[in-house]
């Protein structure tokens, strides 16, 4: 039965997406469809992973075809954890959205849904194509999403979004037209190892692979990142974060381990792109002049970190690269999620016109530096975890100047973070929220793209948003509600500190899954 209802998890938000697109009322009944699928979805991730443990696959044929054929969806533990914590970021964004307002737009909802529908296809497809489809199904809804409240600077963004992403799709494209030709099957299974046979075969899925680097934000075709995410609306801004790149890591790491079975002729050029890709988003970080384009050009280094575990390759090198990456989905999401609360209710981001929230807002403060210490690396949350076992993995594959290089990112992102501190959560209060019109009173000059409206419901919607955060406690101006979302997940990332050694026995049998994928092959064409 669980088996079975693999499928579902991909069709259901699409089912679910089409409902809202034609209900427009009430807006409760659409709040309970969006958040009960997310909701569902994230228990049956839970029963996965529980059903995985131990090393088992589990696999449903569409269309009742033989294997081989047919396509199939696959779970063992990596896509069962990446199910799990992609259905979790989105149920936690969707509260803030609800909270912010942004959910009144009637489309928010059901984009959301096609969007996570779009994803959870791609994290259990056993197919190459299917995948490039699953990550189209993701795409379309966010071409909307990234600019749907309005606003010039948005709709430049999401012409860039855009552009950048058809091109990378028409890569995608060729190089699985290109993999068909050369093998004559897309099939994951069917393709094991055979890039590490066939050298014609390598060039083909490394077309593939470079795809799913620039969607990924890879240095050095990361440039689209940092100039779309700070643009879109709060919520939209951390579902992404915390689901785009991802899954095109998560298609790195699936697709090295099985086409190319670890090659070692390719992993010293990949170490030397992910070092690169962590140093240069850490510097361009600490140079930002506001909270999101800190936190996005952080998140390129972040992809550098976890990416590395591939490039290391081994039990220790994927396991710590999982860990990683789970840690940092859930830390880069609460971090956004705090820098929209603060937009929600002070109308900027601009590090120059903040300051003194850590006395007035203490729940935000709190969750912005849990997640910020875990982010640098600090103890006791899981971003110190997630670099001590990568900076084993580093010395013992000797790459000694990875190991470096992590250290040396570290501190430039604790350099960037406590700027973001001392500019935003210390010093003197520069600007205060206006209940009486949703927008902020400055002191100084005016952030102009804060309050700009836009035409259409997306733009009244821009303005109203503000108004539903307000707070319930005269102490504080950004209501617990709003702060909630930003605070558990930053629970989360000390949780998984403190209980660091339970997810890496998870991610341990992940990255066994990968390098021994014998049980993989067997689940989906060995019946």
């Amino acid at each position: 039965m669980i088996a079975t209802a693999l499928p579902l998890v991909f069709a259901a938000p699409l089912l679910a997406s089409a409902i809202l697109m034609v209900v427009h009322r009430p807006i409760w009944a659409r709040r309970a469809v969006l958040v009960g699928t997310v909701g569902a979805v994230l228990a049956y991730g839970v029963v996965l992973v529980a059903a995985t443990n131990g090393g088992t696959v589990l696999v449903a044929d569409i269309g009742l075809w033989p294997g081989g054929i047919a396509i199939p969806f696959v779970a063992d533990m990596f896509s069962a954890l990446m199910v799990t914590a992609t259905a979790l970021l989105t149920l936690v964004c969707v509260a803030f959205g609800i909270v912010a307002g942004e959910d009144e737009q009637h489309y928010f909802a059901p984009f959301v849904l096609a969007l996570y529908g779009g994803v959870a296809g791609a994290l259990l497809t056993g197919d190459l194509f299917n995948l490039f489809v699953c990550i189209e199904v993701m795409l379309l809804p966010s071409y909307v999403l990234i600019s749907m409240f309005g606003g010039e600077n948005r709709l430049k963004a999401g012409r860039i979004y855009i552009t950048y992403n058809l091109l990378a799709s028409a890569v995608f494209l060729f190089g699985v037209a290109f993999v068909y030709g050369v093998i004559g099957t897309v099939n994951f299974a069917e393709l094991a190892g055979a890039a590490k046979e066939s050298t014609a075969v390598a060039v083909a899925m490394g077309v593939v692979l470079v795809a799913l680097a620039m969607k990924s934000g890879v240095v050095p075709v990361h440039g689209w990142l940092p100039r779309t995410y700070p643009e879109t609306s709060p919520a939209i801004a951390a579902i992404f974060s915390g689901l785009h790149t991802k899954v095109g890591i998560y298609a790195i790491y699936r697709l090295y381990a099985l086409v190319y079975d670890g090659d070692e002729r390719f992993l010293g050029f990949a170490v030397l792109f992910m070092c690169l890709t962590m140093a240069f988003g850490a510097m361009s970080a600490v140079g930002e002049d506001t909270i999101r384009s800190v936190l996005a050009f952080n998140m390129v280094s972040g992809i550098g970190y976890i990416l590395l575990g591939v490039a290391l390759f081994g039990p220790l090198g994927l396991a710590a690269g999982i860990f990683y990456l789970l840690h940092h989905m859930v830390v880069k999401t609460s971090l956004f999620l705090s820098a929209g609360a603060v937009e929600v209710r002070y109308g900027t981001q601009r590090l120059d016109e903040l300051g003194g929230l850590a006395g007035r807002e203490p729940l935000l403060a709190f969750a912005f530096v849990g997640a910020a210490l875990s982010l640098i690396g600090m103890p006791p949350f899981s971003g110190f975890a997630g670099k001590f076992v990568l900076l084993q993995a580093s010395f013992a594959e000797s790459a000694y100047f990875a190991a470096f290089i992590i250290l040396a990112a570290s501190l430039l992102t604790l350099l960037s973070m406590g700027r973001v501190w001392n500019s935003v959560f210390w010093g003197p209060v520069r600007r205060e929220p206006d209940d009486t019109t949703g927008t902020a009173a400055v002191t100084g000059a005016a952030d102009t793209d804060a309050v700009v409206a836009g035409n259409g419901e997306g733009g009244a919607v821009l303005q109203k948003r503000r108004t539903h955060a307000k707070a319930t406690s005269p102490l504080t101006h950004v209501s617990p509600a709003l702060a909630a979302p930003a605070l558990v997940l930053t629970l989360v990332s000390l949780g998984i500190g403190l209980g660091a050694e339970g997810l890496l026995n998870l991610t341990q049998q992940a990255a066994a899954g990968l390098t021994d994928t014998s049980s993989y092959i067997e689940a989906v064409i060995g019946r």
